[in-house]
């Protein structure tokens, strides 16, 4: 007889019901890792399709040509020779779709460039590069300033989003930010993404009588610096850059135009505040707040030598001990070197005083140095102490050049207002070896902490330099302008700080396979070594030190930590919101976690 025809069903039924305990046990399927595509491989846009995009963006689309290969190939050439002259150019560099004002970091990166570029004019043009990558599964870069130490704005096998040409500057006598009708007016300036601040105080500063807050280096750009936080020379008189931010026009992973300011999207805005460039979206224009601007700026400008190590340790003590008593308010700004060789380099500026206030500011110090002329010798500038203007202070009059004050842009044609500070130029075109920046609580500085802090320096400049920049701690500074700091995502350890302890290390222009212009890894490492070990000496005393994630170590380990502390988990949330996918990725920026090292692939849970 034949069995019936429920029998076997019936079985294979009861077979499947007692193994569905351990079948649920079983791990599921692994599924592929997301990974964007790399030219070459399947899914990478034809050439139909890069030309569709090119004709969306009206012809901005770059096919980019790094002018290392040949370089390499030939690098006694005229050209090549001439390229590496120019490296020390920063208006050059910037103003080179394949260039970054670094060149590299030894171990960690060397500047490569994308595949292709969007040259943007406009948002669109930046959301149609968005949309495109976000559609192509591409790694996506964002250039503006291209200053970034850790080489965020550029990245091989890449489509970049170059902001250079949104650069446009618009002053508002009484504005309010969109939705905020029941805020009072107030001086502003919309500055396009691509601006650098040369530009900024320019039209701001020399030509309106105004000040923005914005960095001390001239050809840093101003969207970057605001979406770091934004320390400049005046930072203990105005705040911070990015506490003065009104509002953002940003690109969002969605390819949507946004307007972010208090009232709307107001969680984005306050993660552009300080959450770090090129993780949240593409800033394509800011509004800031225009301050009074004072009467006079002015600089103190002077080494001192001591002639033995005892010595330098009195000095130490002198400098931090005129520093605390004299200058930790919002008149003074910029930083004292302490260097190796017991030698102490003291380069500030100052606000609202004229030269005759500062001058007598530093007599009690100057009276100190002299009365032990048995154990130092000071130099002074061609001025030790000037003071000017405050409307012509960062313009590029001849005076101001033949002093040696300010330098301009060298190449044929360059605009008039193409300057720089003759201090910032040893960044363009360096390969570093080390970056190291520690926040410095103001606490060290009451009298049953100052000697050991000392003490820290002394220790710290027997392996490399450390420089105290003082304007890069917000402790002195009025109470409305710590207020505002407190609003915006920066760690907070900024705000409590005197100072940032920065010790760092490179070399000058220098591409890896050209001869005779080679990076020098051994010598790199070794001085690696030594800023670790300087960095060591002053976390005796900042055992839990914050970092600023514009001058900061490539390798930090808790970096979530050192950036932002208390503020990395909110971060975390407006980048789940606006970027859930991750398209925007860049090293130890916000959700970066969830990559790997070069943002190609996206980790496992």
């Amino acid at each position: 007889m034949k069995p019936d025809q429920h029998t076997l069903p019936r079985r294979r039924l009861l077979q499947l019901a007692a193994a569905a305990p351990f079948l649920q046990a079983l791990p599921a399927p692994a599924q592929p890792a997301f990974a964007r595509v790399r030219p070459g491989a399947p899914g990478w846009p034809a050439e139909a399709e890069w030309k569709a995009l090119g004709e969306q963006v009206h012809g901005t689309l770059i096919k980019v040509q790094s002018p290392w290969p040949a370089c390499r190939a030939t690098p006694t050439a005229a050209a090549c020779q001439q390229l590496f002259q120019s490296a020390k150019n920063p208006w050059f560099l910037g103003d080179e779709v394949a260039m970054t004002q670094t060149l590299g970091w030894i171990d960690a990166w060397t500047s490569s460039p994308s595949v292709y570029a969007v040259a943007a004019r406009n948002a669109q043009d930046v959301a149609a590069a968005v949309n495109f990558a976000r559609q192509h599964r591409l790694r996506l870069v964002v250039k503006g300033g291209g200053h970034s130490y850790q080489g965020t704005s550029n990245a091989p096998d890449s489509l970049l989003v170059w902001t250079r040409k949104m650069n446009a500057i618009t002053m508002h006598d009484a504005f309010v930010a969109a939705g905020c009708s029941g805020t009072a007016p107030v001086r502003a300036v919309s500055i396009g993404a691509g601006a650098v601040w040369a530009q900024a105080y320019d039209a701001v500063t020399t030509r309106a009588g105004g000040y923005v807050q914005g960095g001390g280096c001239m050809t840093v750009g101003v969207a970057g610096l605001i979406q770091s936080g934004g320390f400049g020379s005046f930072s203990k008189a105005f705040g911070l850059a990015a506490a003065s931010l009104l509002e953002a026009e940003v690109v969002t992973a969605d390819g949507q135009v946004r307007i972010a300011n208090a009232c709307q999207n107001a969680d984005l805005f306050w993660g552009l505040k300080g959450g770090g460039g090129g993780s949240l979206g593409v800033v394509t224009r800011v509004t800031l707040r225009v301050h009074p601007l004072p009467e006079n700026f002015g600089a103190v400008n002077f080494t001192v030598h001591a002639k033995s190590p005892a010595a330098f340790r009195r000095l130490v003590g002198l400098a931090i001990d005129h520093y605390a008593d004299r200058l930790m308010n919002p008149h003074w700004g910029e930083q004292m070197r302490f260097r190796p060789g017991d030698e102490l380099s003291v380069s500030m500026v100052f606000q609202g005083l004229g030269w005759s206030e500062a001058r007598a500011v530093w007599k009690p110090f100057f009276d100190a140095i002299d009365a032990a002329s048995q154990d130092f010798s000071i130099d002074f500038s061609p001025l030790k102490i000037v003071s000017t203007s405050a409307r012509d202070f960062f313009a590029p009059t001849l005076v101001k050049r033949t002093l040696g004050f300010i330098k301009r842009d060298d190449r044929p044609g360059a605009p008039e207002g193409n300057v720089f500070w003759p201090g910032d130029q040893g960044q363009a075109g360096q390969v570093l070896h080390a970056y190291q920046s520690t926040w410095m609580p103001a606490s060290l500085l009451q009298a049953d902490q100052r000697a050991a802090l000392c003490d820290a320096l002394f220790a710290a400049s027997r392996h490399a330099g450390v420089s105290l920049h003082f304007n890069k701690g917000l402790a002195g500074a009025p109470p409305q302008a710590l207020a505002a700091a407190r609003d915006t995502a920066i760690n907070p350890a900024a705000i409590a700080a005197f100072a940032l302890a920065i010790s760092g290390a490179n070399e000058q222009p220098a591409y890896p396979g050209v001869a005779g212009h080679e990076p020098h890894p051994a010598q790199a490492r070794q001085s690696a070594q030594a800023v670790a070990r300087c960095r060591d000496a002053l976390r005796k005393v900042v055992p839990n030190a914050g970092s600023y994630v514009s001058e900061s170590d490539y390798f930090e380990q808790d970096w979530q930590h050192a950036f932002w502390g208390p503020n990395y988990e909110r971060l975390r949330a407006v980048k789940a919101r606006y970027d859930p996918e991750g398209l925007f990725f860049v090293h130890h920026g916000v959700g970066s976690e969830a990559w790997s090292e070069d943002g190609f692939t996206r980790r496992s849970a």
